[in-house]
């Protein structure tokens, strides 16, 4: 069996999934994980998908035939890679909205060798307040050898320096 990871991005309409999930289907795919969303009036997403090996190239190529519908789909190989040595740790951001914060959380984690696993984000109105509240919402994977209570020095200066609220927590899973 084959993992493939793939990217999507067209004109948002009805019947994308339906496609998309047609052209996996008769190639005996098998619709592993998806996160799939409308942003700025297009449908983007990423999927992972297993396959027989002798249909990679088949799905491939109906894949990126979508094109002359208006749905862009690229294909990338991919690994089961597992998570030795590391820990699962959820982060939690809110604060005022402004340009910069994500980069500022992702250089802090990436110089302690966390990777984020999985990132959720928003903008929203503080109604309240007034202006736009930045969220996020992200599973990261830390080295064992990480003392927990020096990343959280480290996210709890930044969060001073930022204006904003982190929360970390091992996650159980």
């Amino acid at each position: 069996m084959a993992t493939l990871i793939l990217t999507i991005i067209g004109e948002d309409r009805p019947g994308l999934v339906e496609a998309l999930s047609g052209a996996i289907a008769e190639h005996g795919g098998n619709w592993e994980q998806s996160r799939m969303a409308h942003l700025a009036n297009k449908f983007a997403g990423i999927l992972l998908v297993n396959v027989a090996d002798d249909q990679v190239a088949p799905l491939s190529k109906s894949l990126r035939s979508m094109a002359t519908q208006g749905l862009h789909v690229t294909v990338e190989h991919g690994t089961d890679s597992a998570a030795a040595g590391q820990r699962r740790l959820t982060l939690e951001l809110l604060g005022q909205d402004h340009p910069g914060i994500m980069h500022d959380i992702a250089h802090a984690l990436s110089t302690h060798d966390i990777s984020i696993e999985e990132l959720d984000t928003e903008t929203r109105s503080a109604s309240m307040a007034g202006g736009t509240l930045f969220a996020a919402r992200a599973t990261l994977l830390a080295p064992q050898s990480l003392p927990l209570s020096e990343l959280r020095e480290v996210l709890e200066d930044l969060a001073n320096e930022l204006m904003v609220d982190i929360e970390l927590a091992e996650n159980s899973e």
